[in-house]
């Protein structure tokens, strides 16, 4: 494992146990390492995603128009580049399984790793619940076997996909990367016969609000639409960031890593465009714009099915089995990780002798298809699982910028693209460790520092919280001199 990867032996708190008592418990918690080389993490980490293409987008259509939501793509795109660079640099210095989770808790302590894998465990369980709730509206919409949908599809759901990680996660992950590869074909066939209707005319159709700020032909919702369209923004592109889960059981996790999280964003950016712009193009963004199959609707019309568009209804299905089926991977490791660190029942992070853990399937399974079996209300947990998701996005963003002031000396492979410029302008210079006595040092290098006065000492607060243990200090040194701007 590379330098700085934590595998916390016990819960927090408690006292480390002795050499062989250590190695015992982590045998019964171990992962299959070298399982996932970088094309099936990147196929994991398209799956994650791809559903989304199919529906759910088109909404932000109906807030704020062509323009307005194409914006919003843009800005979200932005938004998770930015933060999936940031993901491939900390994913190559703590390749753990608890992704996320474990970068918070080497950067914020243990009450922030808890709060970000709290987070993304609450996005990981709900998420399929509600594509449950999908798949089952489609199994109905197709008339297959004759099904309708209600408890027995959700429950057929998730047997069939939990019972296929429980067989390895090799195997999982082969079979949702032919999953994917189906959805991602199809979107492109779509593409395909999508622009030869298409119509630039037929983007901009829905009539503007002249009583909306700012309203045009693009804009028809006036600048308030870009902002109610975000959450369909983030659509294209929800769920990428799980990649860091499998970092454990990943083969060369410090180079595949990084890799595969570029790649498959740049697969879903690509994939984001063709399918808005064909899909808005071909039968006009008022005819889409609160469908809820959009790229059927762009196909037929109001007209007679045709083959292309059977085809594309199928293919919806697969794209929803794959976000499915990978989201079921993800929140399984998140539970382990944080029940193998003692923030949840450790039995929970138990592994068979195939290394899944097998309760962190089971267990999320039966929450996920209760709530589904219950609820029925797959938008309302997406919402739900959405909010986790923007807290732990804050949370593993800010993980990465404390650790590159705080251990700026740790090996990293790969490095966010302009990321030593912008920790430089964010965050200043690491500071040192806390030991009063110190001379004040420079913050630049030593021959640009200013002469440092007789008797500077450095005088920290003292620490509290979930450093006390550590010795590092919280918030910034007082000095108990009056030393120059250029030194501290």
């Amino acid at each position: 494992m590379a330098q700085g990867t934590e595998t916390p032996a016990g819960p927090p708190g408690d006292a480390n146990p002795g050499a062989s008592g250590t190695a015992a418990y982590l045998h019964r918690r171990t992962l299959r390492r070298g399982s996932a080389g970088w094309l099936l993490l990147t196929g994991l980490g398209v799956a994650y995603v791809v559903s989304g293409d199919f529906s759910g987008w088109n909404i932000g259509l109906s807030k704020g128009g062509f323009g307005g939501l194409a914006v919003a793509m843009v800005l979200m795109g932005v938004m998770y580049a930015c933060l999936v660079f940031a993901l491939a640099e900390l994913s190559a210095i703590l390749p753990t399984a608890g992704g996320g989770y474990g970068f918070a808790r080497r950067a914020l302590g243990t009450w922030g790793g808890f709060l970000t894998g709290t987070a993304i465990l609450i996005e990981y369980i709900l998420a399929p619940a509600a594509i449950a709730l999908f798949i089952g509206d489609y199994v109905e919409s197709l008339g297959l076997f004759g099904l309708t949908s209600g408890w027995p599809v959700y429950l057929a759901c998730f047997a069939i996909f939990i019972g296929i990680h429980l067989w390895g996660v090799g195997e999982a992950l082969r079979f949702s990367l032919v999953v994917t590869a189906i959805a991602v074909a199809a979107l492109l066939i779509f593409a395909v016969g999508a622009f030869t209707e298409f119509d630039a005319g037929r983007l901009n159709d829905i009539p503007a609000d002249t009583t909306a700020f700012g309203s045009n032909s693009w804009l028809p919702y006036g600048l308030l639409g870009i902002w109610a369209a975000f959450p369909f923004g983030m659509w294209f592109f929800l769920g990428v960031e799980g990649v860091p889960l499998a970092a454990e059981e990943a083969k060369d996790p410090v180079h595949s890593m990084p890799k595969a999280l570029a790649i498959s964003l740049a697969v879903l950016v690509f994939l984001a465009l063709i399918t808005f712009v064909s899909a808005t193009g071909a039968q006009g963004a008022n005819a889409i714009k609160e469908a809820g199959n959009p790229l059927v609707v762009a196909l037929q019309g109001s007209g007679e099915p045709t083959a292309l568009s059977r085809f594309v209804n199928y293919a919806g299905l697969a794209g929803l089995v794959a976000s499915f089926f990978s989201l079921i991977f993800a929140g399984s490791r998140q539970l382990f990780a944080l029940s193998r660190a003692g923030y949840l029942p450790r039995f929970l992070s138990l592994t068979n002798r195939r290394k899944s853990p097998y309760l962190g399937l089971l267990i999320p399974g039966v929450i996920g298809f209760t709530l589904a079996a219950w609820s029925g209300n797959g938008g309302r947990m997406l919402n739900v699982a959405v909010f986790g998701a923007t807290i732990s996005y804050a949370l593993m963003a800010l993980s990465h910028i404390v650790l590159r002031r705080r251990e700026p000396e740790l090996p990293r492979p790969y490095r966010t693209p302009g990321g030593a410029r912008t920790a430089g302008l964010r965050c200043g210079a690491a500071p040192g460790r806390a030991s009063p006595g110190w001379p004040c040092r420079p913050r630049r290098a030593p021959q640009r520092s200013a002469p440092r006065p007789a008797g500077c000492v450095r005088r920290p607060l003292r620490p509290s919280g979930p450093y006390r243990s550590t010795g590092r200090p919280r918030g910034r040194r007082r000095r108990a001199c009056g030393c120059p701007r250029g030194v501290r």
